[in-house]
């Protein structure tokens, strides 16, 4: 049976993609799956993420990486579904015909959204997107500022759009940075932490949606 497919959209840069591609791919490596990254943004943030995991672990039979660009995003998540329980796409922060290809093939889009009104802004046209494409998309909250105004306020901007939210979030935390600089997830980095919680707690959230 081919691996699930997550493509994680944003049109906004900045919103934590990458961080949560990487803490959910080390999450199900823990659970002992085999996880295909596919890094479709020029940027190459994921793919930078990797090679540092290499200098810091070696390699890992479980954990496959490639990069496409648009022409390419089909094939290459159909040779890594063949070969791996879940392929995690990262895609570019823009809305456009470089996205739609993930979203076609993705069995669940997760949209990263800080606490920001300006990434409720751009949030609507990816939700579009996904709709239009017939995939289910759910908005996880990321660097949430519980007990602020301004995460209230953005908390009530997002319960406004016509989209579901994931329950599980991950706050604003520095595991989460410094974990991606030495090519780790927060789970790796410090098992027992309110961070590696958050990354659990949200990887369960998944495993019941997909």
């Amino acid at each position: 049976m081919p691996g699930r497919i997550i493509t994680i959209a944003q049109q906004k840069g900045g919103s934590g993609k990458t961080t949560l591609a990487v803490n959910l791919a080390t999450a199900f490596l823990a659970q002992g799956k085999s996880v295909g990254l596919l890094d479709t943004d020029p940027q190459g943030s994921l793919g930078k993420w990797f090679m540092k995991r290499i200098d810091v672990l070696g390699e890992d039979p479980n954990l496959r990486f490639s990069t496409a660009t648009a022409w390419g995003i089909s094939y290459e998540l159909r040779s890594l579904s063949d070969k791996v329980d879940v392929v995690i796409v990262d895609t570019p922060p823009k809305a456009d015909s470089d996205l739609r290809p993930a979203l076609r093939a993705a069995d669940l889009v997760l949209v990263p959204l800080s606490s920001s009104h300006v990434d409720i802004w751009a949030t609507q046209d990816v939700l579009d997107l996904a709709d239009r494409a017939g995939k289910r998309a759910y908005i996880v909250m990321n660097r949430s500022r519980s007990g602020t105004r301004l995460g209230a306020e953005v908390l009530q901007a997002v319960q406004e759009l016509d989209a579901e939210v994931m329950s599980a979030s991950l706050g604003n935390r520095i595991l989460f940075a410094e974990a991606l600089g030495n090519g780790l997830g927060a789970v790796e980095a410090k098992k027992k932490s309110v961070a590696a919680n958050e990354v659990f707690d949200l990887l369960k959230e998944v495993d019941r949606v997909l």
